[in-house]
């Protein structure tokens, strides 16, 4: 079976009749495609939130146009019986189908035949910069469909998803105000606790919040504010003493919680039972680099990629609240 060189290798023989490189200069541009493909994923850079937050769904085939899912609400509990009781309650659930698009993302990257000449007759080696920000470039828009979803085509993201339910954050700092800049450290643990609290209540104890998001300054607040005075410094700061009283539940800062658009460019933040049964984001196809091809005076090597949005098949094990 061809490897990936002998298929650019082939490809580009198959259009020398569009232009020429010689058969040196056709060796050298294929190895130095197969030495820049690892390359691509050496580079080191700030991880983009949704790849490391959200499980990722692969299941989803490759050619697949939608993906169906289905929203569930469990209903019925348990009730105190006697020995020979008959009407004991039904526990079901409730489920509606939702469909959301599967789109292909695209973008490519090449270099012109004197670039390639040149970098031949020379030895040197062809930059890997094109291709990493190729590679940079389905990951950043992967990155935003995944939080906000993308209307025209049809892919919803979390924060666009309008079934999370939503927790209202008291309005009592100070000028009434919810900005957690204006409350004191009791009222900011109260409003981080009943956040994660909710998720719990509103399932019936079904799901219970693990994670519990906010933004990059909401966490620096609370990472270092004490709650106490300032005659004890050594006061624990909000984020131990919520994590000492929450154990199980991880506090992650993630950028683009700040100013989302559509909870009216207020902050917000997540309570979640992040779990792979409750929530994905869907990716039938990991990027991919396809055989180079010839382009007038250069030559491209397509990129593509698919994603289908993130599904939300449980809600009630999610809670949100904006304006902290």
């Amino acid at each position: 079976m061809p490897n990936r060189f002998d298929e650019d290798v082939s490809a580009i023989k198959a259009q020398t009749h569009i232009q020429h490189m010689d058969a040196n200069e056709t060796v050298f541009f294929a190895r130095q495609l197969e030495y820049i493909r690892p390359k691509i994923y050496d580079v080191k850079r700030p991880q983009l939130s949704a790849l490391t937050t959200f499980p990722i769904d692969t299941a989803v085939p490759e050619w697949a146009e939608s993906v169906t899912y289905t929203m569930y609400d469990a209903t019925g509990i348990a009730k105190i019986i006697s020995s020979y009781a008959d009407d004991l309650p039904m526990v079901g659930i409730n489920g509606k189908q939702f469909t959301s698009r599967v789109k292909s993302l695209g973008d490519a990257y090449g270099w012109s035949t004197a670039e390639i000449r040149a970098a031949a007759a020379t030895n040197t080696p062809l930059q890997s910069k094109l291709a990493t920000m190729a590679k940079r470039g389905h990951d950043i828009a992967v990155n935003k469909i995944a939080w906000f979803g993308d209307a025209n085509a049809n892919l919803q993201g979390f924060l666009s998803n309008t079934n999370i339910p939503v927790y209202v954050t008291p309005a009592d700092g100070t000028g009434s105000s919810k900005l957690w800049t204006t409350k004191t450290a009791d009222q900011i643990t109260r409003d981080m606790s009943e956040l994660v609290n909710l998720v719990k209540t509103q399932s019936l104890g079904i799901h219970v919040a693990n994670e519990l998001w906010m933004p990059l300054d909401e966490y620096t607040l609370i990472s270092t504010k004490v709650r106490g005075t300032t005659a004890n410094p050594s006061a624990d700061s909000i984020l131990k003493v919520f994590q000492i009283n929450n154990p199980g539940v991880t506090v992650k800062p993630i950028l683009e919680l700040a100013d989302v658009a559509t909870y009216s460019s207020l902050n917000v933040m997540v309570a979640i039972e992040n779990s792979v049964e409750n929530l994905q984001l869907v990716l039938p196809m990991a990027f991919r680099e396809y055989p180079p091809q010839a382009n007038n005076l250069s030559w491209k090597v397509p990129c593509e990629s698919r994603i289908g949005g993130v599904t939300i098949e449980y809600p009630f094990a999610m809670a949100i609240t904006s304006g902290i």
